[in-house]
């Protein structure tokens, strides 16, 4: 089964590059603003040859790590305070609500007044992008928790603590589950978007390069590793865990 959708993947993307070629061949656009595939995977070995390439990856990867580390362990505390005090769900909890709706490009212009053109900036706007989704989505597993667990729980003598740690936050593992992985896609949105603006390394600053060199090629490559490592990530972390969880549940 998985040889199967391997190779419809691959014959899918194949046909893609393929049509790609016979676009370009068409000369509909200059190759300034549409490049062939030969010239973008060129473009690519270049950049990997160098090692331009692998710094920006190691960089953008180092920052997205660090933000998204901080907004897991901030997310939770939140959730959990949320979930458990009504007077800061009340308040915190819509105020939570609103950021929520703020883009991550808007947090950039209060980054750089605060920490400038530093890699704090970058990871401000990292954590800024995904916190939220991390709190939410922990703080609706806490909530839809069966009352017969907690109850169980309150029933053996179990202290608020334990109650959280040993009950509570493992009953709503597959809510955290879903709040990493959107919290994950909004910090690496982040840290793209704050790279891109800040220009200060990373696989962000070499698409910003690409644009004031006009090299279509380098923005076109940079945006292909920026997709995959998006795919390998899911692929093989949040999809694996997914299943693991789901199989623990019985939802599987």
């Amino acid at each position: 089964m998985k040889g199967k959708i391997t190779a419809k993947r691959i014959v899918f993307y194949a046909a893609i590059v393929v049509v790609w070629q016979i676009v370009f061949s068409l000369n509909i656009w200059s190759e300034n603003i549409f490049p062939s595939p030969l010239q973008v995977a060129e473009d690519l070995a270049y950049g990997a040859a160098d090692g331009t390439l692998f710094f920006g990856i190691a960089t953008s990867m180092w920052r997205l790590i660090v933000g998204l580390a901080i907004s897991i362990a901030g997310g939770i505390t939140l959730g959990v305070f949320m979930a458990r005090i009504a007077s800061v769900n009340q308040t915190i909890g819509s105020l939570i609500l609103g950021l929520q709706s703020v883009p991550s490009v808007a947090w950039v212009p209060m980054s750089l007044l605060w920490f400038g053109l530093t890699d704090s900036g970058i990871i401000f706007v990292t954590v800024a992008s995904s916190l939220f989704a991390v709190t939410i989505n922990t703080y609706s597993g806490m909530k839809n928790i069966p009352t017969s667990y907690i109850a169980a729980a309150r029933n053996m003598g179990t202290s608020e603590a334990q109650l959280i740690t040993n009950v509570m936050l493992p009953a709503a593992f597959p809510y955290l589950i879903s709040g990493f992985k959107q919290g994950w896609a909004f910090a690496w949105r982040g840290v793209i978007g704050a790279e891109i603006i800040f220009s200060f390394l990373g696989l962000g600053f070499l698409l910003n390069v690409g644009r004031e060199l006009n090299d279509i090629s380098q923005v076109i490559s940079v945006m292909l590793v920026i997709m995959i490592i998006g795919i390998l990530i899911d692929g093989f972390v949040f999809k694996k865990i997914e299943r693991k969880v789901m199989s623990r549940w019985g939802l599987a």
